[in-house]
């Protein structure tokens, strides 16, 4: 396993003077991206799946971490059906899956059951996965953060202060409104914005080839050039994509020409060419 490093935990995310130490067994120099969007619905977690996907492609070791504690879907987006093995320490070892180290809420939550917790049991669990998983010599880790700006959003900017954010839209006018929201707090609690994706921007009629913008145009553009962030790209519309996401494989995994493959590479590009910190 790699370096152990320190993240300094400010129990009010920046607001005061308290704070506590807690150890998460990642190399201080790991690039730690949290996916989020303001509403359900956008495709956050197709984004952050295939991303990481695509760095991993890159030749970078990369862990994903599904926080989204009440609607996690990694498990079933990168087909994993198996629970992750205690390691002597006994601390949570990731399964690997398409190049991807993997935790999940959802491994220990059976599928069809609800998750009914307040703030502070949420905080434990996400604080308890966070620190009791071995994660090995990673360069990235990507955080599938739930929608919107509740505890889960709240407990990870705490937790992970040097977590740099994307926020995940579409062209609608209602999204890009509860995105920027999402992008608001990320910079009141001092994290650092890598920019927008704008998801499901536009689909392409398979026999004349025309585009039709059919949740609207420009709305993550918008959202970008309002709030003085990076946009990184336009993901379109395609049917692929949730296809074999249902099947357990990421789209840029597959051997196939594809404009919304060739959009997350630009973007991983994009990313992977970036100042993180």
């Amino acid at each position: 396993m790699g370096e152990r490093g320190f993240n300094r935990i400010r129990k009010d995310a920046g607001h005061g003077k308290d704070v506590e130490e807690v150890e998460i067994s990642i190399k201080p120099s790991v690039k730690i991206i949290g996916v989020a969007s303001g509403k359900g619905g956008v495709g956050k977690s197709t984004v952050a799946v295939n991303l990481a996907t695509v760095i991993a492609r890159k030749g970078f070791n990369v862990g994903i971490f599904d926080a989204d504690v009440c609607g996690f879907t990694i498990p079933k987006m990168l087909g994993i059906t198996e629970k992750p093995a205690i390691s002597n320490e006994n601390k949570f070892l990731p399964i690997e899956k398409h190049g991807i180290k993997v935790m999940s809420t959802g491994f220990f939550i059976k599928e069809n059951q609800p998750v009914i917790w307040r703030g502070p049991m949420i905080h434990k669990a996400i604080k308890q996965i966070l620190t009791e998983t071995l994660w090995g010599d990673l360069d990235y880790l990507v955080i599938d953060l739930p929608p919107g700006t509740g505890d889960v959003a709240i407990t990870s900017g705490i937790l992970l202060p040097d977590m740099s954010m994307i926020i995940v839209t579409t062209p609608q006018d209602v999204s890009s409104l509860v995105a920027c929201r999402a992008l608001k707090m990320a910079k009141q609690t001092n994290l650092k914005i890598l920019g927008v994706i704008e998801n499901m921007s536009y689909f392409t009629c398979q026999k004349c080839g025309e585009k039709a913008y059919i949740f609207g145009q420009g709305g993550g553009k918008d959202l970008a050039r309002q709030e003085g962030v990076p946009f990184l790209g336009e993901i379109p519309l395609e049917q692929g994509v949730r296809e074999l996401g249902d099947t357990g494989r990421p789209l840029v995994s597959e051997n196939i020409n594809s404009p919304a493959k060739e959009a997350f590479e630009k973007i991983a590009a994009k990313i992977t060419g970036s100042k993180i910190r």
